[in-house]
């Protein structure tokens, strides 16, 4: 089953921004919520920090903003290739970064600014690059398979990884990885998903088949993946700066997704050399951009 797929770049680039600046609103206040539940008492043990934090108004808020730049991010996705989309996520550090300035009463440091100017260039560049050369076309039962697989072999590093460190002291730093990580196989998957739909209803082919059951199968993947970005991400906001958790969300999660959406997706496969020379150092520029802006936040809430 194949079929041309139509790509809105710009459409699908707006809705990221919108996603972004609701994601950094959200987790601004999950993180407020999250430090709220734990100066309460009565708030110890894993059973006492879930229901205070059902009863704290910031943070139920804050998931409603979750859950809504979710929404908008699969929107983004029905529009345009994930290799375009997903980078644009890294506006939400800049959106947090000015939003705690404002909150705090207080201008961002000249450090601050540029750093913000370089992710702005960076990731500009990148989606530059990536809205001419990439494409989205039919995702087929190979892909469908080796996203999975490649989801599978996280969830089994991922358990052996806290098995193995049970004993000691995990970094707050790994939750904030790990929430990454499972927030872009959430955009992986989701795209998948949203292509098969897309190619079902321009060729009217709806048969229950072992390709349609891999696209449920993903579903199941993406409520898993889903749940585990949102523990983790929780379990960041307790031991790390609202900036420090969505910086490391910004560049582990279209790091992950792009990787995700050349190498398995496709979606890069007719670009030439140049563009993956392009890419390399447009990602690194903005890289580099979202770890200064991550020092410079920190060092300005001294």
């Amino acid at each position: 089953m194949t079929a041309p797929l139509e790509s809105q770049p710009l459409l699908g680039i707006g809705l990221a921004l919108v996603s972004a600046l609701v994601l950094s609103v959200g987790n601004l206040l999950q993180a407020r919520g999250v430090a709220e539940t734990a100066d309460r008492p009565g708030a110890s043990g894993l059973g006492g920090r879930a229901l205070g934090l059902l009863r704290d108004r910031p943070w139920l808020l804050g998931a409603l903003l979750l859950g809504a730049a979710i929404v908008l991010q699969m929107g983004s996705l029905a529009f345009a290739p994930l290799i375009v989309v997903q980078p644009v996520g890294v506006s939400a550090l800049v959106f947090t970064v000015a939003l705690t300035a404002v909150v705090g009463g207080r201008r961002p440091s000249r450090a601050e600014l540029r750093a913000i100017a370089v992710c702005v260039v960076g990731v500009a560049a990148f989606v530059t690059v990536a809205a001419l050369v990439s494409t989205q076309h039919t995702i087929g039962a190979e892909e469908l398979i080796a996203v999975l697989v490649v989801l599978a072999f996280v969830l089994l590093a991922n358990a052996v990884l806290l098995v193995a460190g049970r004993s000691r002291p995990v970094p707050p730093v790994l939750f904030v990885l790990l929430g990454g990580v499972y927030s872009a196989f959430v955009a992986t998957l989701g795209k998948t998903v949203i292509l098969r739909v897309q190619t079902a209803l321009q060729l009217h082919w709806f048969a229950v088949d072992a390709t349609n059951l891999l696209t449920i199968g993903c579903i199941v993947g993406i409520g898993v993946a889903g749940a585990l970005s949102i523990a983790f991400v929780q379990r960041a906001h307790a031991g790390n700066r609202p900036e420090v958790v969505v910086a490391g969300l910004t560049v582990i999660d279209p790091t992950v997704a792009v990787v995700l959406g050349i190498t398995i997706l496709g979606e890069a496969s007719g670009a030439p050399l140049w563009a993956f020379a392009a890419f390399v150092a447009a990602g690194g520029v903005a890289v580099a951009g979202v770890f200064v802006l991550s020092r410079a936040a920190r060092a300005g809430t001294a």
